[in-house]
């Protein structure tokens, strides 16, 4: 009994005490986090990236090895970092908190604040996660003190840029930290030792990028200024051909050169390699000026490229050029010839700006205009929308699009509203097979009224699809309905980034952002 005693004070301390937390669930290396868990896992942990993802989204499935690769890596450093996932299609609540707007969506959260975290911005690769995270969480260059440090660093990475000044305060360290800092996909690292000097042959203060592919080095030279250093790790830290997948795609869109070109290749052609060598050995004539992309026209995942071309798989080997400024053009090469003097010529055409745009067009039905909605393509595009006599309403619209699928019911009931009318035409493109140098569409479906008179005018349309809504916008004479000024870029980004709940086919088309 006395024995009994003596344990009640330790009972009632423990029944006193608070509940441990349970352990957060884990996925291959990856915290899986749920509305429940979300704080305890920012209280746990200070550096916390998140993915929000959607079981059913293509680039989310793409995405997932190397998340779990790159979460593997940093576990094996003991570094600080974790990495998490939360399924946003069944935590729409944290989903809504955070903005998630597409898929993979991916931020990330420094000491437990949830007010601002940081947009995830880098590449879908393993290793640039991990470069990214470590910018975010350490200096911007790693002082590599000796031959241990800055082997080390080289082999981490398939690019890494080392700066190597006797004086790492001199004024010329302190430009190579401030492109370091700028730059957030790839590792730095900054050395004043005399051995590390000493072991990549270096006699004066340098820069040198390292790279697993092409020559594997290229060396800085000029004045260490920012703007050159970043400059000369723009031209060299994309290989001379990259081929475009999931992975690589963050990189190619979101890299600082903007002009692409692009051959559509098939792997499987019997002169694959000489196709490709042909291609690479152009490519080297354009380094920092023009992007050389290389995309697997046989691969499945590729054909929405292809569509967005024009081209048909039996057309490849092709080759195509994009502009990616405020519109996007393309341009199309005069022969069809692959040879490297050929795809050069193109090139210093077009730098020339003696290239004219490509503008898609499908042939023109017989039929075009014998049904209530008439058929455009880019032939007979000008001739009707511009018509002086008539107020042309156009559906711009993409065959996949779901949003455009649901509409065509009411579109072609507005066709028979008007179907008789003296002056009103109701009318429809596919802007995935037709383009006009008048009109630049940027979501499905777009729809957009020329009113008749001269001057070219166009008017966007922002009002309910519906049937009463087109007529009350049509009647009002294309102003009730019609798009503010300051009103068409959020429309545009809604069109592109809504989530629709439809079946998964049309879940996948959805345009996924990162």
């Amino acid at each position: 009994m006395a024995g009994l005693r003596a344990l009640l004070p330790l009972l009632c301390s423990a029944l006193l005490l608070p509940a441990r937390a349970a352990a957060l669930e884990e996925e291959d290396g990856v915290l899986v986090l749920r509305a429940n868990s979300f704080e305890q896992a920012l209280a746990e942990h200070r550096y916390l990236l998140v993915e929000f993802y959607a079981p059913w989204c293509g680039h989310c499935k793409a995405l997932a090895p190397e998340y779990a690769k790159a979460a593997a890596k940093l576990k094996e450093e003991g570094s600080e970092i974790r990495l998490a996932k939360v399924d946003a299609t069944e935590e729409s609540e944290l989903a809504q908190e955070f903005g998630v707007r597409g898929y993979p969506t991916i931020k990330f959260f420094k000491n437990g604040d949830k007010a601002a975290p940081k947009e995830y911005t880098a590449g879908r690769e393993a290793d640039d996660i991990v470069s990214w995270l470590r910018k975010r969480t350490g200096p911007a260059a790693a002082t590599l003190a000796d031959v241990a440090a800055a082997e080390a660093l080289v082999d981490s990475s398939e690019v890494v840029v080392i700066g190597f000044f006797k004086d790492s305060t001199s004024e010329a360290a302190k430009e190579f930290l401030l492109a370091a800092e700028a730059v957030d996909d790839i590792p730095f690292g900054i050395s004043s030792s005399a051995d590390v000097f000493t072991k990549y042959q270096i006699s004066k203060d340098s820069v040198i990028l390292f790279k697993k592919f092409d020559e594997g080095q290229n060396n800085f030279e000029g004045d260490f200024k920012k703007d050159n250093l970043l400059n000369f790790i723009k031209s060299n830290s994309l290989p001379l051909v990259i081929e475009f997948t999931e992975q690589t795609a963050p990189k190619i869109f979101g890299g600082e050169i903007k002009t692409h070109i692009l051959l559509f290749l098939p792997k499987s052609v019997s002169d694959y390699q000489g196709k490709l060598d042909n291609f690479k050995s152009a490519a080297g004539n354009f380094k920092g000026k023009i992007l050389f992309i290389f995309i697997d026209s046989d691969h499945s995942d590729n054909q929405r490229i292809l569509e967005f071309f024009g081209l048909k798989k039996e057309e490849c080997p092709a080759v195509r050029l994009i502009t990616l400024e405020e519109e996007m053009t393309k341009y199309k090469p005069e022969s069809d010839e692959l040879t490297a003097d050929k795809i050069k010529e193109f090139c210093d055409k077009f730098l020339a700006g003696k290239i004219k745009p490509h503008l898609m067009s499908q042939d023109l039905p017989e039929d075009w205009d014998k049904q209530p909605v008439k058929v455009l393509v880019g032939k007979n595009f000008e001739e009707v929308a511009f018509d002086e006599n008539k107020n042309v309403f156009v559906e711009f619209y993409a065959p996949w699009c779901g949003h455009c699928k649901q509409l065509a019911p009411i579109w072609d009931k507005l066709g028979e509203v008007y179907r008789d009318h003296e002056n009103i035409v109701i009318a429809k493109m596919d802007s995935t097979a037709n383009e006009v140098e008048a009109v630049k569409i940027h979501s499905f479906p777009t729809l957009k009224f020329f009113p008749a008179g001269p001057g070219r005018n166009v008017i966007d349309y922002n009002g309910e699809r519906t049937l009463e809504g087109f007529k009350k916008f049509l009647e009002s004479g294309g102003q009730d309905g019609a798009a503010a000024d300051d009103d068409l870029e959020d429309m545009e980004m809604d069109e592109e980034t809504e989530l629709e709940e439809g079946d998964e086919d049309e879940q996948k088309l959805q345009k996924d952002e990162l």
